[in-house]
């Protein structure tokens, strides 16, 4: 009879016209089991490649699968027809008395035999709801009950021999995730009625997932029918699972779990499809009917939590399946088989998969039974509790494995920053030549997939690196702890440059290198806006984001460059080479005058150099300068007790009276102490003691520009004690730390550069050295007296380096020969800021 020869296929459209869409073909497969031997007859009906059952009838284990197929005629010859099933069999324990039981399904391993026979769709709509429920029940007992996974998991893996085919499964992957999250998304807008979200980025469409479908087709389909069919018919869940882990035994352990989960969202995805298009497509209509679906969606709320535990499920589903592909993505080069990490998660991954696969038989489960039975079905919570038991067992495995997934990624991290750090060093060895310097800016800066990594400060444009393709290029590099006077000078200093500079000198650029902490990815909200507030301002160029300087480069930064802390600028020539390893120092002390910013350059304004006062205040105040041209005599003095300082002016004014000579007097604080700076500042001002400078920016510049000679000294390995420039430089900076000081000058010409403890004392011998003015003029006079004071009593000398800045060797005094001995202090200026930038 013409029923008996009916089959699921029939019911269904055949396919006869292309699909173009391997989406579209692999759904139209799932719901007409019949669609193969519809393909075999309409070879074009695949698209451009056509699928036939060519290469199927070349795999004997699917040749035999495709005989006794649910679908296919043959299976109809040997077995009852849909008809005869519901005469014959209307009972649902006679149901497995004819057909092949559970046992049977499982019987033969790799065969294909665990999947080939199915009871009937008409058998399983044969069930009542009370069936399904005492058959999913019965399921979550034996999930349950066994207490021996290793038992079970040795079962699974006897099913794995793989055949040593590789695929890349990440084309499918994002394939899959873009259904299941669409498909997750129209739960909720069909129960809570929210609108649709924006639409996913199609990356599946964009990859060449084409082929690989055309390859795994087939075998999707088998695991989709496979889990919808036994869903129906309520097998046991791992005979099921293992069913599936047989018809995969060839692939390795990610392709098993990606390919199941593309068979899963196949069903999955057509039943939110159906739920989405039924009330304005009508083909959508009456195949929603035929699966109950207007029945069943006019009852979302009460389903609520069912589909709650579903979401969860599938979304732990889909964690454990990118984790397990990830591992499989792992880059031998950097990181071993034999790794702790990774050799731990390769003895878990196989339960992964195994439970990852059982939770998709049992979401199948749940679906089925929902469809077939209504939604009385999914009222109870007990169903709920089941998807969210597996989710709970899920999850638990998923975190274990991300956890040792970290691991293996901080180990090839370690390994990647290594070989980059050491790629740094072979770029930047002094010895190697370069065409031009875009290898070391791209070794530098971080520019994957060819972005514009640059802002240009004057455009406010993202640009590439080609802008400083042959230019000197001056790596400003420094934290976001950028304090706005230093900011402000170093602006000064670049747009005086850009005015005087002659056609050579434009032919440099500066580069914002920012230092931030890469252990806080992504950056704190605060950091973020503070690093835009800073590059707003910069004329130059800046980086687009500080996280494209990695922290090998970092590394290299201050262990090669010596960064710590405080800004530093250094320099490459147009082939990349570094010329100055920090010209900040020629920045502070000359300006745009240092251009081209080398060392050697350096080294040759320094020979230009001598002691001179002019050299200590020269860009900060041109107030002292008018002094200086005018050839007055000026004491320019510092420190922060207000007795001495007190004490000192009226000697300096009284000396300065006696012996009639124009004397002007400029307060200039302290290397440290600033809120103490700032209220002896006030105490001078409200008494009119002398001169001093308000702007704590000016008091800072000073002792920058100061500190800046002695490290420039020391960066070129000229801090020798012949060098008596360098002597005076010191003795300034160490008469800076303690009590106050003084510096007597006529003119430019420095003629006294002493410390409290024996300036005070010379001015007050005036009367023995008075005699002396008019012969060696005043001061020669002071200066010989003080240096008598001084060679009866040295003051004590010192020198504080913080860890910010390469640290000398050793040090003689430049009070007397002796190498000064080294301590490690502590240090406390009760300040709540310091002077911005300052080196101590």
């Amino acid at each position: 009879m013409d029923q008996h020869k009916t089959t699921a296929g029939a019911l269904q459209t055949p396919i006869t016209g292309p699909i173009n869409n391997p989406a579209a073909l692999a759904q139209a497969l799932l719901h007409n089991p019949g669609a193969t031997q519809a393909l075999n007859n309409n070879p074009t009906a695949a698209g451009n490649h056509g699928v036939t059952h060519k290469p199927h009838l070349n795999n004997p284990g699917v040749g035999q699968q495709l005989i006794s197929y649910p679908g296919v005629g043959q299976q109809h010859i040997n077995n009852p027809g849909v008809g005869q099933q519901l005469i014959s069999y209307p009972g649902v324990g006679q149901q497995h008395i004819s057909n092949p039981g559970v046992g049977q399904l499982m019987g033969v391993p790799g065969s294909g035999q665990g999947s080939i026979n199915k009871p009937s769709t008409a058998q399983a709509l044969m069930r009542s709801p009370s069936d399904s429920r005492a058959l999913i029940r019965g399921d979550r007992g034996s999930m349950l009950s066994m207490s021996d996974d290793n038992v079970m998991m040795n079962q699974i893996l006897t099913t794995h021999a793989p055949d040593g085919r590789e695929f890349d499964v990440r084309p499918l992957l994002y394939l899959v995730e873009d259904i299941l999250n669409r498909a997750t998304q129209h739960v909720d807008f069909l129960v809570k009625g929210t609108p649709d979200q924006v639409e996913l980025e199609e990356r599946a469409q964009a990859a060449n997932h084409i082929a690989m479908l055309e390859a795994l087709t087939y075998t999707i389909d088998r695991i989709a029918c496979e889990l919808s069919y036994k869903a129906l018919g309520g097998c046991d869940a791992h005979a099921t699972t293992t069913a599936i882990f047989n018809l995969l035994s060839s692939y390795t352990w990610d392709a098993k779990l990606v390919i199941s989960l593309s068979a899963f969202a196949l069903n999955y995805g057509e039943f939110w499809l159906l739920a989405q298009i039924y009330s304005t497509n009508q083909l959508a209509k009456s195949m929603a009917v035929l699966r109950q679906l207007p029945s069943l969606l006019e009852h979302t709320a009460p389903l609520k939590p069912r589909f709650d535990a579903l979401n969860s499920l599938i979304r732990t589903m889909m964690d454990v399946t990118r984790c397990v592909v990830q591992f499989r993505e792992l880059p031998l080069k950097y990181i071993s088989p034999d790794a702790p990490a990774l050799a731990t998660a390769m003895t878990h991954i196989p339960t992964a998969v195994y439970w990852t696969i059982r939770s998709m038989v049992a979401c199948a489960t749940q679906i089925s039974s929902l469809t077939s039975a209504g939604h009385e079905f999914g009222i109870s919570t007990t169903e709920s509790w089941e998807l969210s038991t597996l989710a709970h067992k899920l999850r638990n495995i998923y975190e274990h494995l991300k956890q040792q997934l970290n691991y293996c990624y901080k180990h090839i991290e370690e390994r990647m920053d290594v070989e980059i750090y050491q790629m740094l060093l072979a770029i930047f060895d002094p010895n190697v030549l370069h065409i031009d310097n875009m290898k070391a800016l791209k070794a530098l800066i971080y520019d994957k997939d060819d972005k514009l990594p640059l802002l240009d400060g004057a455009t406010k444009r993202q640009v590439s690196l080609d802008v400083l393709r042959r230019k000197n290029v001056l790596l400003l590099i420094s934290s976001l702890e950028f304090a706005n006077d230093e900011l402000a000078i170093l602006e000064q200093i670049y747009n005086e440059s850009r005015i005087h500079a002659t056609r050579l000198e434009s032919q440099y650029e500066v580069v914002w290198i920012p230092i931030v902490d890469h252990s806080i990815i992504p950056l704190p909200e605060e950091m973020q806006t503070k690093f835009e507030n800073l590059q707003s301002t910069m004329p130059w160029y800046s980086v687009q984001d500080p996280l494209v300087i990695k922290k090998p480069v970092i590394r290299f930064i201050k262990e090669v460059w010596h960064f710590r802390t405080k800004p530093i600028l250094v320099v490459l020539d147009p082939q990349g080479k570094v010329v100055s390893p920090n010209a900040i120092h020629m920045m502070w002390i000359w300006g745009s005058t240092a251009f081209p910013f080398t060392s050697l350059r350096e080294e040759a304004l320094w020979r230009e150099e001598t002691w001179r006062l002019d050299l200590l205040v020269d860009g900060i105040d041109p107030t002292v300068l008018t002094w200086i041209k005018e050839e007055k005599y000026i004491f320019l003095y510092g420190g922060d007790d207000i007795e001495w300082i007190r004490r000192f002016v009226n000697s300096a004014r009284s000396v300065a009276s006696s012996s009639r000579i124009p004397l002007e007097m400029v307060y200039v604080g302290k290397s440290n102490k600033r809120e103490q700076v700032k209220k002896v500042t006030g105490i001078i001002n409200a008494e009119k003691l002398s001169y001093a400078w308000q702007d704590q920016a000016m008091v800072w510049f000073f002792w920058s520009r100061l500190e800046s000679m002695l490290f420039s000294k020391i960066q070129l390995g000229r801090g020798d004690d012949q060098d008596p420039m360098l002597q005076q430089i010191k003795k300034l900076l160490s008469y800076g730390r303690e009590g106050g000081w003084a510096v007597l000058s006529r003119g430019s010409n420095i003629a006294v550069n002493g410390h409290s403890s024996t300036v005070l004392p010379a001015l007050g011998g005036y009367d023995e050295w008075k005699i002396n003015v008019a012969e060696k003029g005043f001061d020669g006079a002071f200066k010989e007296y003080h240096d008598k004071l001084h060679d009866a009593a040295h003051p004590c000398c010192r020198f504080e380096f913080p860890n910010t800045i390469r640290i000398p060797e050793n040090m003689r005094c430049p009070e007397c020969p002796r190498l000064m001995e080294k301590y490690t202090a502590f240090l406390c200026c009760h300040d709540e800021q310091g002077i911005p930038g300052s080196l101590f």
